[in-house]
């Protein structure tokens, strides 16, 4: 019985933002009870993160709101997402264009987009409030956590004053880098390196893009300087034409009082530049990583669980995709079909994600700070040219960061394998990595067809498998879908003709001909192997 002006509910998301919406929107979309307490009545103006990679568009078509989010942007269609990469200032004669996550982009069923954070988290808002099962508490706070063995208390405050209890089965804090839940729930956090200053200006300049003709059209501008030690100077459009913002590295005492805005913003363009600024602040850049991301019946997700420097865009991105792997582990607990032990694998399988991305930007850092360190062209223009373009053609693609789940102990991947982000795009489907999109022979993408709990694709035209399938997910009242076509066209690059899909879309397991025991292997997935 719930005690008067007491909420009960399945999950309490606390934090509003990009991440605790996706949360509450893939919770929602399962039909699981939750309530979202979130302190502001309106997102943030100011722009944040803006590139969504295309798996981050899969999310929002399963989420039932893709085309909202598309209709949101701000840039014209097929605006180019790419980047620049220039040496001393954006007038400087040496410079590149990287490649970006286009290359990769057949491997997913979306496109990438880009636009503002806050229009984003608009899209969120409204399709979270289009679902009956979930409440949001906007211009609430959260003032205490309280696990416990039966389940979390919440303690929500309104800017007015008044107070709610919320009673839940579990608590997750998308409450970001100064988490309540994560400091309530008693969960530390190991620091991984580097730390700096940042400035972050929004401002409107008709004239920068003008100056930037010389350039192919791109979303993203960044400089690299000798004397930033491999930090970037960076540009991003929030629109096509006039609205910009601007990340820089500043001193350890810097204030919004003492630096000269526009003074920093030309030395990187290296020309002048009319701004009427919108917005200038500081913040610190940092890694910090959650040493776990559950302690009992509390989870924390995005910001909460790892603070990243915002190179490459994969803060937001990740923690979209902690969302998504939390959200289904708990609607399998929650109704029943996957033990709590099952909720486990939520660390398991996302902390070495964000540390090897971590890894990975710290050394990009440090790279770059070791080539400007060791080549110039004031010392050496011949030397520096060579190394220029060494490194212009050497450039790491984005084929080579692809997280995947390989070693967590609900997926089959190959013996000693682990999860982490090195790897590379295939079409084949290969356990722990994500489900490459391919045409049915009706015509339809796979993708269309998956279903929200588990899935099996079954390429043969032998349904006595199939029937063994169902029947052992019917035993353990797991949800299953099953979609049988044939092993030719494109389908055959999966090159196996059997396929379980997780309700990530990560490929659980796949065969070339049915599992000798294909209840076993479904109690596996489900974080059942031991009973």
């Amino acid at each position: 019985m719930s005690e008067p002006g007491q909420i009960r509910t399945s999950v309490v998301v606390v934090g509003g933002g990009p991440v605790g919406l996706g949360l509450a929107a893939a919770l929602g979309t399962a039909g699981i009870r939750t309530v979202l307490v979130e302190r502001g009545l309106e997102p943030s103006a100011v722009p944040k993160g803006q590139n969504l990679t295309a798996r981050s568009l899969e999310h929002f078509y399963f989420w039932d709101c893709a085309d909202q989010l598309r209709a949101a942007r701000l840039l014209p269609p097929e605006f180019p997402i790419g980047g620049i990469t220039a040496y001393e200032s954006l007038a400087g004669q040496y410079w590149y264009a990287p490649p970006g996550r286009e290359t990769v982009g057949d491997f997913y069923f979306q496109r990438a987009e880009r636009l503002p954070q806050y229009l984003t988290e608009s899209v969120l808002r409204r399709r979270v409030a289009a679902l009956d099962s979930v409440l949001g508490m906007f211009g609430w706070s959260a003032a205490g956590v309280f696990p416990d063995d039966d389940g979390v208390r919440v303690t929500a405050v309104a800017d007015s004053g008044a107070e709610r209890e919320i009673r839940a089965a579990f608590v997750v804090g998308c409450d970001g880098a100064h988490s309540l839940v994560r400091e309530q729930a008693g969960i530390t956090c190991s620091e991984a390196g580097r730390g700096q200053r940042m400035v972050l200006a929004v401002f409107r300049s008709a004239d920068l893009n003008e100056s930037l003709e010389r350039f192919p059209r791109r979303t993203t501008y960044r400089v690299l300087h000798p004397e930033l030690r491999g930090y970037w100077r960076f540009f991003g459009r929030v629109d096509a034409a006039q609205t910009w913002f601007f990340h820089a590295p500043v001193p350890a005492d810097a204030t919004t009082g003492t630096l000269d805005m526009r003074a920093i913003i030309e030395q990187a363009a290296g020309f002048g530049v009319g701004c009427e600024f919108g917005y200038i602040g500081l913040w610190d850049m940092r890694v910090d990583i959650a040493d776990t991301y559950q302690h009992g019946r509390a989870f924390i997700a995005g910001d909460a669980a790892h603070s990243i420097p915002p190179y490459g865009a994969h803060g937001l991105n990740s923690g979209l995709e902690d969302a998504v792997n939390l959200a289904w582990k708990l609607a399998a607990v929650l109704r029943g079909w996957a033990p709590p032990r099952l909720l486990e694998t939520y660390t398991a399988e996302r902390r070495p994600i964000l540390v090897e991305t971590a890894q990975a930007i710290v050394a990009g850092i440090a790279g770059d700070g070791a080539f400007l360190e060791h080549n110039s062209p004031q010392r050496d223009r011949g030397e520096f040219e060579r190394a220029w373009g060494g490194r212009t053609e050497g450039e790491t693609p984005p084929a080579s960061y692809e997280p995947h789940y390989e070693g967590s102990s609900i997926v089959c991947g190959p013996a000693g394998s682990t999860c982490g982000v090195r790897g590379h795009h295939a079409l084949e489907a290969r356990p722990g990595h994500h489900l490459s999109p391919a045409l049915l022979s009706s015509g339809r993408n796979v993708f269309t067809e998956l279903g929200r709990g588990y899935t099996l694709i079954a390429l043969t035209q032998d349904l006595a498998p199939v029937a063994a399938f169902r029947d052992a997910a019917q035993a353990m009242l797991m949800p299953l879908h099953v979609i049988i076509d044939t092993f030719d066209g494109g389908r055959a690059a999966y090159g196996h003709r059997y396929i379980l899909v997780r309700p990530d879309q990560h490929v659980a397991w796949t065969g070339s001909t049915p599992p000798a025991d294909p209840a076993g292997l479904l109690r596996r997935v489900a974080g059942r192997a031991e009973e």
